[in-house]
């Protein structure tokens, strides 16, 4: 039997358990007739079911912003346990249930097995960010039934204080093909241990820092260090701007994390033979024109992130151009930036601004909007407001992945070109590591153009 599993899955996570799809009942034990303040979680519990056997039994809960509503009837099913014509008699014997066994069939012609293994409670931002990232996963899966590809998908609350260990004690973690998770590093090289035992593929779709992946073939690392991105930002601004002069901006932020970048794009300036300026924010007017070349494009590099510098910054370079328009400038800039669209579009366009980033949705493009209705008529709520949408990221991780191992089975890499799915936010193409597992190489530019476009420049 095939079994999918759908978006009302959300109303579980906090119960801490997995649920699995199952299929539709014909024969109803009982009507019920809803009370006020009563959810969907709370009938199914007290009737023994599962929320999806509630649902499966009531197939408009799955129309999009149906709510439960004080006298309405829903019908409720005998749990999927129980012989659906005769009920259990006091004197039949009770055999216990068996472990499942793990199944060699080749995933290609099954249902891809997935299990979640990240903190999904309510408790503070890792977990409500994790919840919401659950959610982008459960809306992949639900768009992969409608291509064919059906998915059983299981899910653990893995909070930062849990023995991952105990977790992988449930045989049905041994069953899947697919896990994602953990979110915390220490966590890692337990449930790598055990995927590779049993050969699993296991995504790893936030922590950085864990040196499994150089070792462990079963892991793929989404993000990489810092110091990993710094190296590929500064060669990719290299050949964009080989042909400008470089401003590097001291912007007197002692918090910042951008030193890292800013001395690696420096080290490759000097590399190549590449001479560059560097002013501060505090300088006068003379002393900051005096940074620029007045032959040469120019591309300014600030050393930090923050919104207030950068208000300033562009303030210093308009005031600079209205006095010498000769002057010609762009402006290369973070991750970060990527929030503060809103209020500095218009100098994104002056500037030519590019931002470097592993990840970009276009706020303003059809696709989104679609993202973020189909989001509020599942869940009844807005997004969180981060630069990265983690519901978005959900989505684009399993989608790819699921759909990657549908295609081709265990001999899935992750390389560019073998899926052909466009994402809404998040590039994957992963390369393999010596000895090791694989890493994803995926990188763009965010272009604000001069005509007044936003493009991606895919790397």
């Amino acid at each position: 039997m095939i079994r999918t599993l759908r978006y009302f899955m959300l109303l579980v996570l906090f119960c801490f358990t997995a649920e699995t799809a199952l299929a539709q009942v014909q024969n109803y034990r009982d009507l019920h007739k809803v009370k006020r303040k009563e959810t969907i979680f709370g009938i199914a519990r007290e009737n023994g079911l599962t929320v999806q056997e509630l649902i499966d039994a009531n197939p408009e809960m799955n129309t999009p912003g149906y709510e439960l509503k004080k006298g309405d009837y829903i019908k409720i099913p005998f749990p999927s346990d129980v012989p659906k014509t005769t009920p259990p008699s006091s004197t039949q014997e009770i055999s216990m249930p068996t472990k499942p066994q793990v199944v060699e069939t080749d995933m290609r012609q099954r249902e891809i097995r997935v299990g979640i293994m990240l903190p999904l409670h309510n408790i503070n931002g890792d977990g409500k960010r994790m919840v919401e990232y659950y959610r982008g996963i459960l809306m992949a899966c639900d768009s992969l039934r409608a291509n064919g590809i059906s998915t059983d998908v299981r899910a653990w609350n893995v909070a930062e204080d849990t023995d991952i260990n105990e977790i992988l004690q449930d045989p049905h973690a041994a069953d899947r093909d697919l896990i994602i998770g953990p979110l915390y590093t220490k966590q890692v090289k337990a449930l790598g241990d055990f995927a590779r035992e049993r050969n699993i593929r296991v995504l790893i779709p936030f922590s950085i820092n864990s040196q499994e992946v150089f070792t462990n073939a079963m892991l793929f690392q989404v993000y990489q260090n810092g110091n990993l991105l710094n190296d590929s930002y500064a060669s990719l601004y290299y050949d964009r701007y080989k042909n400008y002069h470089t401003v590097i901006i001291d912007c007197n932020d002692s918090t910042s994390t951008k030193g890292g970048f800013t001395s690696t794009l420096r080290r490759k300036l000097e590399m190549e033979g590449k001479k560059y300026s560097i002013t501060n924010l505090r300088s006068s007017e003379g002393m900051f024109q005096k940074s620029f070349s007045a032959t040469e494009p120019n591309v300014v590099v600030l050393n930090t992130g923050r919104s207030q510098e950068l208000n300033i910054a562009f303030a210093k370079i308009n005031g600079m151009v209205m006095t010498r328009p000769q002057i010609q400038v762009a402006v290369f800039g973070y991750p970060e930036w990527l929030m503060y669209t809103s209020r500095h579009l218009d100098n994104f366009y002056k500037y030519d601004v590019c931002i470097p980033s592993t990840y970009y949705m276009n706020p303003v493009s059809s696709n989104t909007a679609r993202f973020k209705q189909k989001y509020r008529w599942n869940f009844h709520q807005e997004m969180q407001n981060y630069h990265q949408r983690f519901a978005v990221t959900g989505f684009d991780h399993a989608y790819f992945f699921i759909k990657g191992l549908h295609m081709y089975g265990k001999s899935f890499t992750g390389a560019s070109g073998m899926v052909g799915y466009t994402p809404y936010q998040t590039p994957l193409h992963f390369e393999r590591l010596s000895g090791g597992g694989l890493q994803n190489r995926a990188r763009l530019f965010v272009h604000y153009t001069k005509d007044q476009r936003i493009e991606t420049i895919n790397f």
